[in-house]
């Protein structure tokens, strides 16, 4: 595999910043993601795991160093990621197919047009029957099947996945991460997902990147060593449980020491 995303030696700080929010929240920080990897990214609160997401997806600029997506420096990255936030923000006013449909209409395609893009779409994210419904109508589950689609419907190769089920009850969590493990792998796109759940980031990735130091200079990575296709049953496997705890450990160390 190819590397998509490179970071090579940034650095990032915020003005202000406090003891409870310090500014220098990257220091020298390099890290590769290669074309079609999962990667998860785990860390406490304040960390800078969602300072990194601003960074890779252009809404913060670096204060050195560079980003390079497919090997090429991108001074102007907005864009060049399809983002999934932990809220969903579908708009209210519009229904499930009508959301869906937002990021072609602002590739200038036509409401029509692009209807009939995502018609079969919706029925391949589970949707049909709902296309008229609007967001209050729809379940937790339902909503983030919308705002996946919508990423997907961004074009990007990258999918940047913000603690998507965090809100999220454990049985619709569950689910949900074997829907887009199972989504994943038809698309072929390439998926950072920031999380705090240690099982989470086990079951979905194959490499696991761990803030435990602030600023943030180099990342812990761990290897999943779990084959494809997965099943939630896999995380009793004993080295999983040990990595599990490994991990815990290491974020509680950060907590401690903070």
């Amino acid at each position: 595999m190819t590397d998509l995303l490179t970071l090579d030696r940034v650095s990032f700080s915020y003005t202000g910043g406090t003891k409870q929010s310090p500014g220098h929240v990257l220091d020298g920080l390099s890290l590769s993601i290669r074309q079609g990897e999962f990667v998860s990214i785990i860390g406490p609160s304040g960390s800078g795991k969602s300072t990194l997401f601003r960074l890779i997806t252009g809404l913060e600029k670096q204060t050195s160093g560079r980003i390079l997506f497919h090997g090429e420096e991108i001074e102007q990255r907005l864009g060049q990621a399809g983002y999934m936030p932990q809220q969903d923000l579908l708009l209210p006013w519009r229904t499930v197919r009508e959301n869906a449909i937002l990021p072609l209409q602002l590739q200038g395609m036509k409401k029509e047009k692009a209807c009939e893009e995502v018609g079969g779409l919706l029925k391949e994210f589970g949707l049909s029957g709902y296309e008229d419904r609007y967001p209050h109508n729809l379940s937790g589950g339902m909503r983030q099947r919308v705002s996946f689609l919508r990423a997907v419907l961004s074009g990007k190769d990258l999918l940047v996945l913000d603690e998507p089920f965090s809100a999220l009850d454990a049985i619709t969590k569950l689910s949900m991460q074997e829907w887009l493990l199972d989504q994943w792998s038809k698309w072929n796109k390439t998926i950072l997902f920031i999380t705090h759940d240690v099982e989470e980031a086990l079951f979905l990735a194959d490499r696991i990147f761990v803030f435990s130091t602030m600023p943030v200079s180099q990342l812990t990575e761990i290897k999943v060593p779990l084959p494809r296709p997965r099943d939630f049953r896999d995380l009793a496997h004993t080295d999983i449980q040990g990595l599990k705890t490994k991990l815990i450990s290491e974020l509680r160390k950060m907590v401690f020491h903070s």
